[in-house]
């Protein structure tokens, strides 16, 4: 077991778990999948449709008759990790599709591996199993090659990640996913909760919801009406939500722009019994008005700051988590120590942040005043060492509370656990190093808190 300290990746999704099952003759797929929970989203259903069509999945590239990258386009950090990871698959295996973020643009890859098989966007399902059919054709046995209910997973049994709907409405100059990912277009609500509701059918402990803008969720179908139940369900975010939470598995609301309308998740949030988590992942990327209206994002940081207040006072468990952007271009010293202030004020309890990077086609990298490396380099560290004094304090606070907890593994050392104010592996941990021995992942037990450091916490079953 290990302390959690921040990922200096925030939007990365846990790494993939695979099945590496197969029988005698059976056509094999390779996955490597890059980027944020969004993208290992669109990994699973790529691969539950290749194992519907008779494919095994391969842990490694020795054992696979082609590989599948999965790539990310976020930053240009991302892109180059992107172009190494296509570069080792190669290297490894030969037989190489690229599909993703990065795959938007197919010049920039061929450019640099032109012996990549196919190169295909971002949810381009049918296009990836059609250059896959060409490379490796499908044989498949139906007596042998059953596919769970389920499709095919790659997080841990006890939670899984529900993409509620795809693209983005919003013009941030820094981001390029809209290009990529298109518009908003959100899937219908029955849908979601069906998948949710087989999901919890097969053991699933903990539905995190996600998408490019969560609280956005079903504008672009005028939040139409959806037969559920013996009854209809609207496309919004709030009515999705308290439908999901009454499948029986902890629900975790990630990527939630902080609309007006969010205050109506919040007596979800404080009522124990609706199965919605105490717990706002809300990017709020910076607090200065100027940096802000320089990104091209909604300028309302002292209205932020209230909303946070009220949220507190109609839900005090409420977890709040967020990620920022120093080193944006223009950002002054003043702007900076202004939300370093916003920091303090906001006592947000879980924090990451970026130092600001070009991506190639944002219109950011037109903007005057860049940053220097060492100036974005020195912010972070001032930034993070504030985030992490307020973190430390908090938690701190929490010892001698009882708490649930869900366990995520077991080992010799202990039982690695998350509380409800924690996600996967971007937040910390509660650590269990005595009378471990019975649990098992997924489980939810309660705890006494005893000891907290800086990320994470220890403690004893209840």
């Amino acid at each position: 077991m290990s302390q959690n300290p921040p990922n200096l990746r925030p939007d990365l999704a846990p790494k993939p778990q695979f099945d590496g099952v197969r029988r005698d003759g059976q056509p094999t797929i390779g996955m490597v999948s890059l980027g944020c929970p969004k993208a290992l989203v669109d990994s699973e259903r790529i691969l539950t449709r290749l194992r519907a069509e008779g494919y095994a999945i391969s842990p490694d590239y020795a054992g696979a008759d082609a590989v599948i990258v999965n790539t990310c386009g976020f930053l240009d950090s991302a892109k180059a990790e992107s172009l190494e990871a296509i570069g080792e698959a190669l290297a490894e295996n030969g037989r190489v599709i690229v599909t993703g973020c990065l795959g938007a643009e197919p010049e920039y890859i061929t450019g640099v591996h032109p012996s990549v098989l196919a190169v295909t966007g971002p949810h381009q399902y049918e296009q990836v199993l059609d250059a896959v059919h060409g490379a490796v054709p499908p044989s498949p046995d139906p007596f042998v090659d059953l596919l769970p209910a389920t499709g095919v997973s790659l997080t841990p049994r006890h939670y899984s990640y529900v993409k509620i709907s795809e693209g983005c409405n919003h013009a941030c100059k820094f981001c390029i996913i809209p290009d990529m990912r298109g518009r908003l277009v959100s899937r219908p609500a029955h849908a979601v909760l069906r998948e949710a509701e087989k999901l919890v059918e097969a053991g699933v402990r903990e539905l995190l919801v996600i998408s490019q803008d969560t609280s956005a969720y079903g504008l672009d179908r005028k939040h139409d009406l959806n037969p559920w139940k013996g009854g209809e369900v609207r496309s919004h975010i709030t009515d999705l939500a308290r439908e999901m939470g009454q499948l029986g598995a902890w629900v975790r609301l990630h990527y939630v722009y902080p609309y007006p309308h969010v205050r109506d998740l919040i007596p979800l949030m404080a009522d124990p019994d609706s199965g919605i988590l105490p717990y706002l992942d809300i990017p709020f990327q910076h607090a200065h008005p100027d940096v802000l209206r320089r990104m091209a994002r909604p300028a309302a940081a002292a209205k932020t700051l209230d909303e946070i207040a009220a949220w507190r006072a109609q839900c005090p468990d409420i977890t709040l988590r967020s990620t920022f952007i120093v080193g944006y271009p223009g950002e002054t010293e003043a702007e900076f120590q202004t939300l370093l202030d916003w920091l303090d004020e906001a006592q947000l309890d879980r924090v990451g942040c970026f130092q600001y990077e070009n991506v190639a086609g944002a219109r950011s990298n037109a903007l005057p005043d860049h940053v220097p490396e060492e100036v974005k380099q020195d912010r972070w560290d001032r930034f993070m060492a504030r985030a992490q004094a307020i973190s430390e304090a908090k938690l701190a606070a929490k010892v001698g509370q009882v708490m649930q907890v869900i366990v995520d593994t077991v080992d010799d050392e202990g039982a690695t656990c998350r509380t409800k104010a924690d996600a996967p592996e971007i937040d910390g941990n509660l650590f269990i190093d005595e009378g471990f021995a019975a649990l098992a992942p997924g489980d939810i037990v309660t705890v006494t808190v005893e000891e907290a450091g800086e990320y994470d916490l220890w403690g004893q079953l209840a």
